[in-house]
C-alpha cells in the first residue's frame, strides 16, 4: 500500500506538472466591484467574491502554479484575506489545488461533493486517502441550501439533485445577478455526465428544471464555457431534455444501444449511453 500510495502522489504530480507547462496564465474577469471570473490556468474556471470582511473563493486549480496565480489576483483586487473556498463539485479540476490554501480557509461542499472525493473512476484507491491530501477535502457540507455572509454580504449556495455529479453546488450572488454553477453547462462540447460517480443526463434535466425556477440569474459562469446568458442555459436544458426523450422513443421500440447511437453525432456517444442505460 505504502508502494501504491506514493505511486499515485507521483502521477499527480506528473499530471500537474504537464497541466502548467500547457496552462495559460489565470485571468481574473471582472463581472462587478466584487464579483470576478477566473479563467486559464490548469484546470476549470472558477471564482471569488469580495465581501465586506474577506474574500470566498469558488473552485481550485488543478497545480500550484496555477493555485499561487489565483492567490496574486486576488492580491490585485483586495487586500482581504481568503476566509472560504468552495467546491462546485468534486472533479480534479475543480479540487486539486485545494490543497495550496492556508489551513485556515474553510472548505465547503455538498454533502454528497465532499463523499465523491473518495471515488476514483477505476476503482483504485483515491488519491484524498493520503494524510497529505486530507487537509484539501472540505471541512464543512450542507444538505439543501447554505448562505455564507460576509459581513453584510450573503453568498447563497443550494442544491437540486443529481446531474453532471451527485454533489453539484450552484452559488448565487443575488446583487449581481449572476449564478456559478460548476460544470452543469457545457458551450462548445457535449454535456459531461460522470456516471460512475452516479451523475445522471435524465436527472439533470429536472435537476437544472429546479435550479433555473429557484435561481432568477441573468448570467451563469461554468467550467469550461464563457459567461453565459439565461437563455443559452434554458436551450441547453431543452437540447438535452429532447434527447432524453429520444432515446426513450427509441428504446420503447426496441433499437438496441448501437442502433440508438447511430441516430446521434459520433462525440455525443457517451451522453447517449448513460441515457440509454438508465431508461
Amino acid at each position: 500500500m505504502k508502494y501504491f500510495t506514493s505511486f499515485l502522489l507521483a502521477l499527480m504530480v506528473a499530471l500537474t506538472l504537464n497541466a502548467q507547462q500547457q496552462a495559460s496564465p489565470v485571468v481574473a474577469e471582472k463581472i462587478s466591484e466584487r464579483l470576478y471570473q477566473l479563467k486559464g490556468g490548469s484546470g476549470a474556471n472558477g471564482g471569488f467574491y469580495v465581501g465586506d470582511n474577506g474574500v470566498l473563493v469558488i473552485d481550485s486549480k488543478m497545480s500550484e502554479e496555477s493555485q499561487l496565480q489565483v492567490f496574486d489576483a486576488i492580491k490585485k483586487v483586495t487586500d482581504l484575506p481568503i476566509k472560504y473556498l468552495v467546491n462546485t463539485h468534486a472533479d480534479g479540476d475543480h479540487v486539486n489545488g485545494n490543497i495550496y490554501f492556508p489551513e485556515n480557509v474553510a472548505i465547503i461542499s455538498h454533502e454528497n461533493c465532499r463523499s465523491e472525493f473518495f471515488v476514483s473512476r477505476n476503482e483504485t484507491p483515491s488519491s484524498w486517502l493520503n494524510p497529505g491530501m486530507a487537509k484539501g477535502v472540505p471541512s464543512i457540507t450542507y444538505k439543501e441550501k447554505m448562505d455564507i455572509y460576509l459581513g453584510d454580504k450573503k453568498v447563497e449556495l443550494y442544491y437540486f439533485g443529481v446531474g453532471h455529479t451527485t454533489g453539484d453546488t450552484y452559488l448565487y450572488f443575488k446583487e449581481e445577478d449572476v449564478a456559478f454553477i460548476g460544470d452543469q453547462f457545457f458551450e462548445t462540447r457535449v454535456q459531461l455526465i460522470h456516471t460512475y460517480k452516479g451523475g445522471s443526463a435524465v436527472q439533470y434535466v429536472a435537476t437544472m428544471d429546479k435550479m433555473l425556477a429557484a435561481i432568477p440569474a441573468k448570467q451563469f459562469c461554468s467550467g469550461h464555457s464563457e459567461i453565459a446568458s439565461r437563455d443559452k442555459i434554458v436551450a441547453h436544458v431543452n437540447m438535452i431534455r429532447d434527447k432524453v426523450a429520444t432515446v426513450r422513443t427509441l428504446k420503447s421500440q426496441n433499437n438496441t444501444l448501437d442502433q440508438v447511437k447511430a441516430r446521434f453525432p459520433e462525440g455525443e456517444a457517451a451522453l447517449i449511453e448513460g441515457i440509454y442505460n438508465e431508461l
